[in-house]
């Protein structure tokens, strides 16, 4: 049983759909297992939670 964490900023709830079903379709090819079986979680974060080159991501 896959499970899959992505974390991210924010997204529309549509966005996240497609992102799961994409998700879901790339295991169910390269692993060979049914999309019953395949869990994605989506953890956000705010721009004010992260940062990446020294500066919070709500600076950039």
């Amino acid at each position: 049983m896959p499970i899959v964490t992505i974390q991210q900023g924010p997204r529309g709830v549509e966005q996240k759909r497609e992102l799961v079903e994409k998700v879901t379709e790339a295991f169910m090819a390269v692993l060979e297992v049914p999309a019953e079986s395949v869990f994605v979680w989506i953890q956000e974060y705010p721009a004010e939670s992260w940062g990446v080159a020294g500066k919070l991501t709500a600076d950039r």
